[in-house]
């Protein structure tokens, strides 16, 4: 419920500077337009209430109520039964009368489309209505040049006032997708590329490999025994511990690396430009930076890493392959004795036949 109202009294807030400037324009336009027709006094005073003190009562009324979207909404009902009250009130008169009734049309499908189009409609048919009823039925075809210079305002000022609110929410609306999209892609405990998103570059990294024989190193890396680190310690613990190898990551990587959490405690790296030397190299000194942690109120608990190694080879077909040799690291560096940095088996392969005479 408050995440409801917070979203209804912020359409409230948007509504309100549009709504005080719609109906002060707006109210001289139907003076210009009933001036000439000799009406009641308290007409008058009507008039000066819904364009002078309605905006800022109709803002108190949806900002207090618990569901403030909605009152809203009804706030623009009755906005439009004031419309069409004072278009017939003002005999119709063609040019005023349309001014009116348009940018209230307009308003209704901004915020509800066709639906709050046909009750706006039928808002206004009531305030027809009552004005026929209070003050009788007149047409008035005629429209006089003071009543054009009247609605000047009415057709310029509003409609900028409206088109520069929708702008500054189309704004809005893009930083959101911009955020949404972004929180789409990365894991929510550690900020790092989650699993689908990672996956998704590693093929365009390797397809990159393929097309231009660039080099590109991957790294599969995980923390020794997490299970018992969880187990012993708990599970904030062990979240501190998945956040504190994501820094460093963040830390020890280049800007065009790509690191992510592959699952639970395994993380993945791409290491564009970056032969099995060096990459061994940044993985040996992210491993002993890692090992130093010391968890703030579980000073006796040690961690290390168990890194695999493996670099984009031209035989491999698919990154699933280049995939799964460093895998194949990763269960040899946790399979001889862990917190180490193992090389895939056609890497060392590879070097042992480059290095005989």
């Amino acid at each position: 419920m408050d995440n409801q109202k917070g979203k209804g009294l912020s359409f409230a807030q948007r509504i309100y500077l549009p709504r005080v400037i719609g109906l002060a324009i707006g109210c001289f336009s139907v003076m210009a337009g009933i001036y000439p027709l000799n009406l009641p006094v308290w007409i008058w005073g009507l008039l000066l209430i819904n364009g002078f003190i309605w905006p800022h009562l109709a803002f108190q009324l949806s900002s207090r109520s618990i569901y403030p979207f909605g009152a809203e909404r009804r706030n623009m009902l009755i906005d439009s039964v004031l419309g069409g009250f004072w278009a017939a009130s003002m005999q119709f008169n063609p040019l005023p009368a349309v001014t009116i009734l348009s940018m209230m049309m307009m308003n209704n499908v901004a915020v509800g489309g066709p639906k709050m189009l046909v009750r706006g409609l039928l808002a206004q048919l009531t305030g027809v209505l009552l004005s026929w009823l209070l003050l009788g039925v007149a047409f008035n075809p005629h429209t006089t040049a003071m009543q054009i210079y009247a609605c000047l305002p009415m057709l310029t000022l509003y409609p900028f006032a409206v088109g520069m609110i929708s702008y500054q929410l189309a704004i809005k609306l893009a930083e959101h997708k911009r955020t949404l999209r972004a929180l789409s892609r990365t894991d929510s405990l550690t900020g790092l590329l989650n699993h689908g998103s990672w996956k998704d570059l590693l093929q365009a990294s390797f397809q990159h490999c393929k097309q231009t024989h660039s080099t590109a190193t991957l790294a599969l890396i995980d923390i020794d025994h997490f299970k018992r680190i969880n187990d012993t310690y708990g599970h904030i613990v062990g979240d501190s511990v998945l956040r504190e190898l994501s820094n460093k990551l963040k830390d020890n990587l280049r800007a065009e690396d790509l690191a992510g959490r592959y699952g639970g405690d395994e993380f993945c790296v791409i290491l564009p430009d970056r032969s099995l030397a060096q990459a061994q190299e940044i993985m040996e000194r992210l491993s002993q930076v890692f090992s130093n942690y010391q968890h703030p109120d579980e000073p006796q608990l040690c961690v290390n890493l168990s890194i695999g190694l493996a670099s984009c080879r031209p035989e491999y077909q698919d990154a699933s392959m280049w995939l799964n040799e460093a895998d194949k690291a990763l269960y040899i560096a946790k399979n001889t004795g862990r917190n180490k940095v193992s090389i895939g088996a056609a890497d060392t392969l590879m070097d042992s036949v480059l290095s005989k005479p």
